[in-house]
């Protein structure tokens, strides 16, 4: 007979087995000086009738606690030696690692699980009833860190997040692990993909979209796609890449252009009432008998754009807003600028004959080499122009 403690293992004693149970409860009490209640095989099976018992069984008693297997059991903190080689068995999450202290404390020796293994109980460590240090972190994302630990290999199963590990790894100060990690992340992530977004993607892409439900392809890819005659209404395009795209004939109705990409695009007769076109890059693009009329007032807004170079010949724009846009050498021939805000705005080279400017704003544009031969109303020198 012995008795478990605490962990601890008390000297053995042999007894001559006989009686009853209760029999060999009273024996054992009285031979280990403790009130026996329970008695264990050598591999934790609760003995409950005397003849269950082999003549070569070693049988542990205990006072009501729960058995404590021998080989895996751990010794209390207090009979540790403060070898740096001493085994220690770690509870990570209610889970239980064996490793030594120089495992934990040699490879990173500034680490935080360093710190609190190298000097005896100099963290105060907690234990459980085994004895185990309690670590209250995640322990599927622990084993590779202790693996590592080991041999100085990132060995990750199939199923565990690497950006779990990154984050353990940061919280027990492992720095040689870190830089392992985020390359591993950086690897595992699938190449982007910058290839230009086709028709027939975007308009299966429009189909599956309910019309209520805003749709956002902001920053995406269309270089050189067909887009012409979809109905593009209030969609958001902020950033994307339009470039030499086709949107002849598109509804582009209270769309959001900002700071897109459209140079060298064509949108011939597009519907461009209430579109935002703040900052965007439309040089060299192609906009002739394009409407910007909103009849319900809601007018576009091209602040900011860059428009060298457009043809915007017999577009309507009552009441377009293109202040500090910048319009050199543009076609705008025949427009209706009526109302329109062009303060601020370069218009240097601009061909304006035959637009209709009446009560436009233009103070502060630089109208210089601009032609206005054969407007529909003559320029004021009131109206502030340079």
């Amino acid at each position: 007979l012995t008795r478990r403690v605490s962990g601890c293992r008390s000297p053995s004693q042999v007894v001559a087995v006989y009686g009853t149970l209760s029999d060999l409860l009273s024996v054992a009490s009285n031979k280990l000086g403790i009130k026996a209640t329970s008695v264990y095989n050598g591999k934790g099976g609760l003995i409950d009738d005397i003849a269950l018992i082999r003549d070569d069984d070693v049988l542990f008693v205990c006072e009501g606690e729960p058995f404590i297997d021998p080989q895996t059991d751990v010794r209390p903190h207090e009979e540790l030696t403060g070898s740096h080689t001493d085994w220690l068995t770690l509870n990570v999450g209610g889970r239980y690692f064996t490793t030594t202290r120089s495992t934990l404390v040699n490879k990173e020796p500034d680490s935080m699980l360093a710190h609190m293994f190298k000097d005896k109980d100099a963290w105060g460590n907690k234990q459980d009833h085994r004895g185990a240090f309690l670590i209250d972190r995640s322990p599927e994302y622990f084993e590779p860190i202790l693996n590592y630990l080991r041999h100085g290999q990132l060995i990750v199963n199939d199923g565990i997040n690497l950006l779990g590990v990154l984050e353990e790894a940061r919280f027990f100060g492992i720095d040689s692990l870190i830089e392992h990690l985020e390359i591993a992340i950086k690897n595992s992530q699938p190449a982007e993909d910058h290839s230009p977004i086709s028709r027939k993607e975007f308009v299966r892409f429009l189909l599956a979209t309910p019309t209520k439900s805003e749709l956002r392809c902001q920053g995406l890819n269309f270089s050189g796609a067909d887009l012409s005659r979809l109905d593009l209404r209030y969609i958001n395009f902020k950033m994307a890449n339009l470039s030499r795209c086709n949107l002849a004939h598109a509804n582009l109705c209270c769309a959001n252009l900002e700071r897109a990409d459209l140079s060298g695009s064509v949108l011939d007769c597009a519907n461009l009432q209430g579109v935002k076109m703040l900052c965007s890059n439309a040089e060299g693009a192609s906009l002739k008998g394009c409407n910007f009329e909103d009849p319900s007032g809601l007018k576009a807004n091209l602040e900011g754009a860059n428009l060298k170079g457009v043809d915007m010949e017999g577009s309507q724009m009552t009441g377009i807003n293109l202040r500090v846009a910048t319009l050199k050498n543009a076609k705008l021939k025949n427009c209706n600028l009526r109302g329109a805000t062009l303060a601020g705005t370069d218009l240097e080279n601009c061909d304006l004959s035959g637009c209709d400017l009446q009560e436009a704003n233009l103070r502060g544009s630089n109208v210089k080499g601009a032609i206005f031969e054969e407007m529909l109303t003559p320029l004021h020198m009131s109206q502030s122009v340079r």
